[in-house]
């Protein structure tokens, strides 16, 4: 599959550059700057030393939200989208026809490793498909083909500049981080049945988006990576559902409040 493909199924029935990304994001193609911030649950709120976030939204019936944020370098979008692979995919894909050059995916994940702690970062090696909106972007074909258990990389350029300035700023705070060999699975509640099974892919964290994220940034010729802070931790009996102890989690929103800000707006910097 190809992004001239996606975009030809679009266009056969009457839709526009334009219609694509209203209907998509929300808002109109040129409300959207080169470097983007891309969560699905958290919003700007969550992270005051960003700047100053102005809603955006050129349409009523999505329920995507779009903030554009001025920085002291380059002003950027954050927008959030909803839970899961398939919404996430379709904001996503709808950048394609915008300025966006660079996304920074943003998000909690699940440890299944007894080295990481609650609020540690995680930055991504690669993501394992474990969802199905995958299928359709892999292959011309939806019968007869599976992206399940596939690998999908972040982009190189912005993963490394991404895990350098992790490296710096995370030492500078005494704050650890990872490597990710992530399973990106469809399911919270169904994912527990699964976990033996998942650690033996070789993956260490679980999330919902990053697989189709990665494959659809490549199609649209977006730089895309992400970054993590750790939720819970199954194998350490510290799920979304419980055991988690409140220091844990005052702990996780420091780490998401103080340092993400310092390392996204930095590697953003790094891309002028």
């Amino acid at each position: 599959m190809n992004y001239e493909k996606l975009l030809a199924g679009m266009k056969r029935f009457g839709s526009s550059h334009t219609d694509v990304c209203t209907h998509g994001l929300g808002v109109l193609p040129e409300h959207i700057n080169e470097n983007v911030i891309l969560a699905p649950w958290w919003d700007p709120s969550l992270f005051p030393s960003l700047g100053e976030a102005t809603p955006v939204c050129d349409v009523s019936f999505t329920t995507i939200q779009v903030w554009n944020i001025e920085t002291a370098s380059s002003p950027i979008t954050f927008i959030r989208t909803g839970i899961g692979a398939p919404v996430l995919v379709d904001a996503l894909l709808s950048l394609g026809v915008t300025r966006c050059k660079n996304v920074i995916f943003i998000g909690a994940i699940g440890a299944l490793s007894s080295a990481m702690r609650i609020g540690d970062i995680i930055l991504p090696e690669y993501s394992i498909c474990g969802d199905g909106v995958s299928r359709y972007l892999s292959f011309d074909t939806l019968q007869g083909n599976d992206a399940f258990g596939q690998k999908a990389y972040p982009d190189k350029a912005l993963t490394e500049a991404l895990l350098q300035n992790t490296k710096e700023i995370c030492a500078g705070h005494s704050v650890a981080w990872h490597t990710g060999k992530i399973f990106s699975t469809d399911t919270i509640f169904a994912q527990f049945a699964h976990i033996d099974e998942i650690l033996s892919l070789g993956c260490n964290v679980i999330e919902m988006e990053t697989a189709a994220a990665f494959l659809a940034g490549k199609l649209a010729g977006l730089s895309v990576t992400a970054l993590f802070n750790v939720s819970d931790n199954t194998v350490a009996n510290k799920s979304l559902v419980s055991g988690r102890t409140k220091e844990e989690m005052e702990y996780r929103a420091y780490v998401r409040k103080e340092l993400f800000p310092q390392i996204m707006l930095k590697t953003f910097a790094a891309t002028q």
